[in-house]
This record gives structure tokens, sequence and C-alpha cells, in this order.
């Protein structure tokens, strides 16, 4: 039996609706760290339009599909790889590395440690520190590889700390576990919310650092968690056959394949996403760096981490008070390394973001 105890996750709206009484329908998610503006409207032309393709096998390849990946995301073709969410991919890369151990920094996606351990190995983890406002202290983090991980994972930006590791510092971390003969598998999930966001994804470094896969779904940018399309860049060709081999042949339906094309040309919605996220961010910060009650970790992705400063208040009291008025906040006290002073939410419509902020600022 689910209880009011019970943590939700940003998926876990009917189970909200079980406990609480509130329509799933009527609930406003804050937890779900879905692009507040919908699917892109090319896309939903290109759903209608290509509706006919469920009648037919996806080509087994997805080529044109990859293709619009890597020129949306300036890599080359063949370094592509296409999954049935990035959730798929988590798993398939980590049976194909099948490490013995493996360093996480957390707190973070408890996903990973889930692949590692169903895999049979050991995860062990780099404790971001809050006196240092959940940034990676990399001189620091250096030291920790010295144990001899067989792989790294780095969610960036992560969740729920929206903190951020720079291209320069990535490069650091890369050469010293490429030294080590340590892959690393960055997650990008958050990458395309951040400013400037092309100057500071791993994509790139995939050209050189053959150690190195990097993570993206579409999901949350691009609002589609049902779609269920995630894709991976990775130079290591043989990493990729390894990856291909394991892979359920047509994991992606047609559907998907041929309709999730359309997004990744849209630039008027992703322009008018980072317009929209780069504006509440900023006010949304602003505003709750003002009160004391709270404390905001500067926020680089489309959420916030918030620490609870006030006497009497705690992560389960401000999600029932949100609950209560059909908002759903996520309360952050069953991640690694945080406790019941933790909340996140992420950014919606500004009209949705303010009636949050009245519910949790009274």
């Amino acid at each position: 039996m689910i209880g009011k105890n019970e943590h939700f996750h940003g998926s876990d709206v009917e189970k909200v609706e079980a406990v609480y009484g509130v329509k799933k329908e009527d609930i406003i998610n804050f937890s779900g760290n879905v692009n507040p503006l919908g699917i892109s409207p090319m896309l939903r032309e290109a759903l209608a339009a290509h509706v006919d393709a469920i009648a037919s096998y996806p080509d087994r390849e997805y080529g044109s599909l990859r293709k619009a990946i890597a020129a949306y995301g300036k890599t080359e073709y063949e370094n592509v790889i296409v999954g049935n969410g990035s959730t798929e991919l988590i798993s398939l890369f980590i049976r194909a590395v099948n490490p013995g151990k493996a360093l996480v920094v957390a707190p973070t996606y408890s996903e990973y440690e889930r692949e590692i351990t169903l895999n049979g190995g050991v995860c062990h983890y780099y404790a971001l520190q809050e006196a240092q406002e959940f940034e990676l202290d990399v001189e620091r983090f250096l030291k920790q590889l010295q144990a001899g991980p067989d792989l790294l994972i780095l969610c960036n930006p992560n969740n729920p700390t929206s903190s951020l590791i720079s291209r320069q510092d990535m490069e650091t971390i890369l050469t010293a576990c490429r030294q080590r003969d340590i892959f690393v598998l960055v997650d990008e999930t958050y990458m395309e919310f951040v400013e400037n966001y092309e100057d500071i994804t791993a994509i790139p470094l995939t050209a050189y650092y053959k150690n190195l896969v990097v993570l993206r779904g579409t999901s949350k940018f691009f609002a589609v968690p049902g779609l269920r399309l995630g894709y991976a860049v990775t130079g290591n060709q043989t990493l990729s056959k390894s990856i291909h081999r394991q892979q359920n042949p047509w994991s992606l339906h047609a559907l998907a394949a041929a309709a999730g094309e359309a997004m990744f040309q849209d630039q008027e919605y992703i322009h008018a996403t980072h317009r929209l996220i780069s504006e509440e961010r900023q006010r949304m910060y602003r505003l709750f760096s003002k009160d004391s009650r709270f404390h905001p970790y500067l926020p680089k992705a489309n959420f916030m981490l918030l620490r609870i400063c006030a006497d009497g208040l705690s992560s389960e009291k401000l999600f029932t008070r949100a609950i209560q008025q059909k908002m759903m906040i996520r309360d952050c006290s069953d991640f690694l390394f945080l406790s019941k002073e933790y909340i996140r939410f992420c950014f919606l419509s500004p009209e949705k973001n303010d009636r949050l902020a009245n519910c949790l600022l009274v």
C-alpha cells in the first residue's frame, strides 16, 4: 500500500492521485522537469503525417533519424546510437562495458546504480559538497580515480543539484580517466536547457576521447516522455558495435523514428524554449534568494534545488502543502546525501511559477 510518506517521482502522478485524492489531470507537475511548451509543433504535424509508418518495419539502422540527430548534435552520423529512451541506452552501455566497480557523482539519478548492480557490479559514490554549493571540486575529485573504477558516471547538468561541469573541467577528467583505462558515461539529459550549452556539451569531445559516451534523451527538452526516444554519441566504434549487437532489433518503433526527425529541426520551438527557461530560471532564483527560509543553489538546468532553512518546515510538509493546492514538487529526502531539508522544482510558465512561489513563500 502506498502511504503519504512515500517519495513520489515526476512520473508518479497516478500514485499521487491515489494517495491524496487529487485528479492527475488537475496536477501541475513541477517534479517532472519537462519542457513547459509541450511538444514541438513540427513534431505534432509529423506524427499525424507519418501515422501510416506503423504499417511497416522501421529501417533497422534508423539511418535518416541518426543523420538528423547528427546534424542537430554537430557530430558524425556513424557516432550516433538510438534507443528506446535513455534508460535502454544506459542499460546497454553498462552491459557492454561490464564494470566490476563504478564511480558515480552524487546525489544523482538512481537508475545508474540499479543497472550497475543488475549487471553484477559494485557502485561507489563521490559526494558533492553542500558547502561548495554542490559544484564539483575537480582537483579533489581526481584523487578518487586512483581507487581504480572501471566506469565513471557523470550527470551534466546534474539532477537534482542543477550544477554543471564546464567543458574544460570535463576534458581534465576525461584525460585522467583515459590514462587509467576508465570508461566515462556523461548523461546530458538536461544539457539543452543550459545557457550557451553548445560551448559546454561533451559531444565534440567524443572525437578525441574513445573512452567517452554522451547520452541524451528527448523526454525532457522536447516534452515527449511517451515517445521513448533516446540517443548516445561515441567515437568508439568497437563499443558502438558491441551495444548494437546486444540491442533488440527495431527497439525504436516506426512512428517515433519517423516523427522524431522533425523535432530536431524545429528551430523556432528550440529558441522559444531557451528564452522561456532562461528568463524563468533567473527570475525564480532571484525570488527565492530573497527569502531567508530557503537557500537556492544557482540553477544551470531547467530546475532548481533548494535547502529549507526555516524551523518547522520540511520537504514532506512542503510537498503536502503544494499537492493540496494541486501542484507537485520533488521531495528530495530520498536522494543519496540529501535529507528532509531539500526540495526541487522545475520551471514552467510564468503564471504557474508564480502560483508555486505564492504557495511556498507564504
